[in-house]
This record gives structure tokens, sequence and C-alpha cells, in this order.
């Protein structure tokens, strides 16, 4: 069920209130618990962090992510020095 957050334009008090419907949350707004005043929706952050198999896999690598990342740039580096020596001996001939 989503949670949606609401805050009283008379108070100014901030709480949150988890609806089944998105529909219910855009028109029924709920009073506030304090001053029974009229309140308005808010816009929230999400509270997730999307991990894994791609999505954002080089944003929040793992520890083992992170070294096999090194290990691949350390790869890559000796593959293009041995590219580019064999490329200076080619030209020789």
């Amino acid at each position: 069920m989503p949670i949606y957050e609401f805050k009283c334009i008379r108070c100014g008090y901030k709480f949150e209130k988890m609806y089944l419907h998105i529909e219910d949350a855009e028109k029924n707004h709920p009073r506030c618990p304090k001053c029974n005043g009229h309140t308005k929706r808010l816009i929230s952050s999400a509270g997730f962090i999307l991990k894994g198999n791609g999505w954002y896999i080089t944003e929040y690598p793992s520890p083992e992510r992170k070294k096999a990342m090194e290990e691949e740039k350390k790869l890559v580096e000796k593959t293009n020095k041995s590219d580019n020596k064999k490329g200076k001996k080619d030209d020789k001939k």
C-alpha cells in the first residue's frame, strides 16, 4: 500500500497516511489529526534505492563488484599496452 505525506494548512503539522488506491489519496485528503484543519498532499522522496543487476550498478557497487571492476580495469590497461606494442612492431616491417 502506498504511503502519502500530508501537511495541515492551518497548523503546519505533517503526517503520513496509507491509501489502497491513488485515486482515494487525490480526492479524499484527510483532516489534520491535531486541529481538524484542511490538508494538502506533499511530494515525498522515494524510500528505496535501486540496486542489483541492471540498476545503477556503477552507482552503488558492493565490495565484490568494486574489486571486480578494478581487476577488469587492470586487464583492459594491460590489453591496451600489449596492443600498442604489437602495433609498433608491425609498423617497423
